[in-house]
């Protein structure tokens, strides 16, 4: 018998599911003729993976009993070291305390139990549940899955929320045909767009009063060090962690020979190949992205410094040790995120005099161009969603 999880199966069976506020993106839970794949919701920690779990559950609780539709949390503080066999024991568990085995089941933070993508196999192999797992690491998505489950699952990306979902948090319509010729209106939409932001789009920060979202977004950020990144991978130099974060949110370009440099500067010497996997672990957690110059061949772009893009503008804000807030570098980083979901080609370009274009865009079928004037007219698109 597993204690903690008949404990958290009890609990589940009489609690109560917040309210939800419905997001453009919604979980298919209709059965797939033919196949029996899970679903992975991936994204940044807090962008409202678990609250696109709750309005699947509500739904579904229309039609079937809680037996029916188990969730489960494996980042409980009462877990205190998720294992193998806490998985091995989750659908023997809720059968003898529910009496039947579920036909839905939802799992939260899956990616901290060891094994969990042989696990998922084997009940999708020998079980007719449909599961659907959450994870805030990119190890879960589709392009890193792990080879047992490759073909056998869904991947649903969650992001911050756009501006019109941000609105709809807000409890607020802007009439976008009368901005051009109604002050009011657009003062209005100035005022909502520039929250938007400075303070970014996590769906609770949204929600949260204009005096406690800074210490919100720094709360967050200092779970994502510890949890995400520090713990996950083992981080044993935390201080040269958070500075290193630090200067990435301060940057605009990095190399890191400069970062290594600042570092040794500011007295914490850290070799270039730790930083280096300092960067992917931050990368991993959703927490950043790095966007190379537009170049032929990999080698020729790693010689170029690399522009950096965070999950979400409000870091940028409220960790930023710049006393004026760039509003350009914020709306940047929205548009490069509305970029990256559309095209999986995306860079930067430079000219030789150092004439910028913030975003390069290669359709797939079209081949890659050598000549400096067919580089300096590529696609740059800058609208935001």
């Amino acid at each position: 018998m597993n204690t903690i999880l008949r404990t958290l199966l009890y609990e589940w069976k009489e609690r109560k599911l917040p309210p939800v506020i419905g997001r453009d993106i919604h979980l298919d839970t209709s059965q797939q003729k033919g196949t029996n794949n899970t679903t992975v919701i991936t994204g940044f920690r807090r962008v409202g993976k678990t609250y696109l779990l709750y309005e699947a559950i509500e739904k579904l609780l229309e039609t079937h009993s809680r037996e029916e539709v188990v969730y489960i949390n494996f980042e409980d503080e009462r877990i205190i070291s998720p294992s193998t066999d806490l998985l091995t024991d989750l659908i023997p568990e809720i059968q003898a305390v529910y009496g039947i085995k579920p036909k839905y089941l939802f799992v939260d933070e899956l990616q901290l139990v060891p094994n969990w993508s042989k696990w998922a196999r084997r009940i999708l192999d020998s079980e007719n549940i449909q599961i659907f797992i959450t994870g805030s690491s990119s190890k879960m998505s589709s392009a890193e899955l792990p080879t047992e489950l490759r073909g056998r699952a869904w991947e649903i990306k969650v992001n911050p929320l756009s501006f019109g979902e941000f609105l709809r948090f807000k409890n607020v319509k802007i009439d976008f045909e009368k901005l051009a010729f109604m002050k009011d209106e657009a003062a209005r939409f100035r005022f909502l767009f520039d929250e938007y932001l400075i303070f970014g789009a996590l769906p609770a920060v949204v929600l949260t009063s204009a005096e406690r979202k800074q210490e919100l977004l720094q709360s967050y950020f200092q779970t994502v060090v510890q949890k995400d990144i520090a713990e996950r991978h083992k981080v044993d130099n935390d201080t040269a962690l958070k500075t290193l974060l630090k200067l990435l949110l301060n940057s605009s370009y990095i190399t890191i020979s400069k970062l290594a440099n600042s570092l040794k500067s500011m007295g914490i010497p850290v070799g270039k190949s730790t930083i280096d996997n300092y960067l992917s672990y931050i990368e991993s957690s959703y927490f950043m992205n790095e966007l190379y110059i537009y170049k032929q061949g990999v080698i020729n772009q790693l010689q170029y410094p690399r522009k950096v893009y965070f999950v979400d503008t409000g870091f940028m804000t409220a960790l930023s040790t710049k006393f004026s807030k760039n509003m350009g570098r914020l709306f940047e980083n929205i548009v490069f995120h509305k970029l990256a979901r559309e095209n999986e080609s995306i860079h930067y370009y430079k000219d030789d005099k150092d004439n910028e274009v913030d975003f390069v865009l290669r359709h797939p079928s079209t081949p890659l161009r050598t000549s400096a004037q067919d580089k300096t007219t590529a696609f740059w698109k800058n609208r935001t969603g």
